[in-house]
């Protein structure tokens, strides 16, 4: 389902994105001003890491969300909005790696995807993206095998590592369902007053939203031929369209070896001295 990604493309951008990312580039004329949302200790340890941040870079959608009737005693996916909230969010996705190429950038770590209502309409929706550029200082090959530039939403702690041990970071991976959870019928419900029973059909529908979400970020960590998804989240909500109709979102950074032996380094035992 993902858009078709042009590297260097700047279609997504407003103009005043362009003109802020053009002043923080850093070139031989001019030192650029970086800015990020890594905290004190994630930013040193990315520096450590080989990469300078470059600044922080955003993308957003605006979304209207359709509509899809369900049946109220069957559970089903409601394809309608799982395609709307999947592609609201790619679109919020490309736009961040857009500005980051903007900066000359690698990747981005540290991202976030946010969902948020407005006030404007009951079917509208923000999706956001949001994270830091950066840039391996030697020059190094870091994209993803898409073109795009890698993103993760691994702490700085955690991309430390991964480098550290043999691995790289190729791309935040997701999985999204929609699904209708079927109302149990009348007779079904007066069966189970006061007993200890399992609700079956429940079990059943909220089973199969979370595989199909998971099935579907394992495909797209498959076709960039990851090795594995670290980090792995699988969130459920809402998003104000009832109790019955839910939405599972699957996402992780998949990663690639860099390197054949993978040796972690052993833990250092600290002491703090405050009380």
């Amino acid at each position: 389902m993902p858009d078709q990604y042009v590297p260097g493309s700047q279609a997504g951008l407003p103009l005043h994105a362009r003109n802020r990312l053009t002043a923080m580039r850093q070139d031989a004329k001019q030192k650029g001003l970086f800015t990020s949302d890594l905290s004190i200790n994630e930013f040193l340890l990315v520096r450590e890491a080989g990469f300078d941040p470059l600044g922080l870079v955003v993308g957003s959608s605006i979304y209207h969300i359709g509509w899809q009737m369900p049946a109220l005693n069957k559970s089903q996916e409601l394809d309608v909005l799982t395609q709307a909230m999947y592609h609201a969010r790619e679109l919020a996705m490309t736009r961040m790696e857009e500005e980051a190429d903007m900066l000359g950038a690698d990747g981005i770590v540290g991202v976030r995807l946010d969902v948020g209502r407005q006030e404007w309409g009951e079917n509208l929706a923000e999706f956001i993206a949001i994270g830091t550029a950066v840039r391996n200082r030697a020059g190094e090959h870091y994209r993803a095998p898409n073109g795009r530039p890698f993103t993760s939403d691994l702490s700085g702690q955690d991309f430390w590592t991964l480098l550290r041990s043999g691995y790289r970071p190729a791309a935040m991976t997701m999985g999204n369902c929609v699904y209708h959870v079927g109302y149990q019928g009348l007779g079904q419900w007066f069966k189970q007053v006061g007993q200890n029973c399992e609700m079956t059909t429940y079990t059943q529908a909220i089973y199969d939203a979370r595989e199909h979400a998971l099935a579907r970020m394992q495909s797209e960590a498959e076709q960039m031929n990851a090795d594995g998804i670290v980090g792995a989240q699988i969130t459920e909500k809402s998003h104000g369209w009832g109790s019955h109709i839910i939405e599972y979102f699957a996402i992780g950074t998949a990663i690639i070896a860099t390197r054949a032996d993978h040796e972690i380094q052993t833990p250092q035992l600290i002491l703090p001295l405050s009380g």
